[in-house]
């Protein structure tokens, strides 16, 4: 029998801002979103921590986060300053969301960045949740308007750009889609704005159902992906509050 097609459509920045958290909530209950990664840091992290309590069926990991939108330095070359920091919105996370993350990665890739993988895997395998880049599921990353710093390219997040991703990069087993969607909201500035926008109008486009059953694929979230490969999660004692 053939490996199904699993797809986890994945909305980084979760919490970055209450335009975001209303643009995720709106592509997962109207579009194909069926998970999100929630940045601790952000402005808006507790509201949407609340909000994801109203959506049961996204699946939300931590989305690791030290420059924000560049208003932040960190040296990714200290070790023990990344551990820190992990273990800091880790515990963030536990407090706003009251359990642990279903999955990790980070904004702007900062955990691919100068070697750090092997230490990420190794901080994220005692939670028994996939970490981006690790293997376990594969990243389709071409959905993203700005592959040139502050070039937009909208044909890149557009409908048609979807579905060729979905014909030509999906692998039998599990596959991820990650994208960006949000709404403008005061709150927030970034240099990839009205592309959320533009995304927002592809995640919910009515001809992506049908498409993906067309394909064969099976949408779903991270939830679902631990539960078809059982790990250690399920021993694990949470960690205790602290700071953050």
């Amino acid at each position: 029998m053939a490996e199904p097609l699993c797809l986890v459509v994945n909305a980084d920045d979760l919490g970055a801002s209450r335009g975001i958290n209303e643009g995720i909530a709106l592509c997962h209950r109207h579009g194909v979103v069926t998970s999100a990664s929630l940045m601790v840091t952000g402005r808006a992290a507790a509201e949407a921590a609340l909000l994801s309590r109203d959506l049961p069926d996204l699946s939300v990991g931590l989305h690791w986060d030290v420059w924000g939108e560049d208003e932040r330095e960190f040296d990714l070359s200290d070790r023990a300053a990344v551990r820190d920091e992990f273990r800091r919105q880790l515990e963030r996370f536990h407090t706003l969301m009251g359990r642990l993350p279903t999955h990790v990665d980070s904004h702007k890739h900062a955990h691919r960045r100068a070697g750090l993988l092997p230490l990420f895997q190794e901080m994220v395998e005692p939670l028994g949740v996939p970490l981006r880049g690790d293997g376990r599921v594969n990243v389709v990353g071409g959905f993203h308007a700005q592959w040139e710093w502050g070039v937009t390219d909208l044909d890149k997040v557009s409908v048609g750009f979807f579905c060729r991703l979905l014909e030509e990069e999906l692998r039998p087993g599990w596959n991820e889609i990650s994208c960006h969607p949000g709404l403008p909201s005061p709150d927030f500035r970034s240099v990839y704005g009205d592309e959320r926008v533009r995304e927002i109008s592809t995640l919910t486009d009515p001809r992506l159902v049908p498409t993906l059953r067309a394909l064969g694929i099976r949408l779903a979230n991270y939830v679902a992906f631990s539960q078809s490969a059982p790990s250690v999660a399920q021993g694990i004692v949470p960690p205790p509050a602290g700071r953050g």
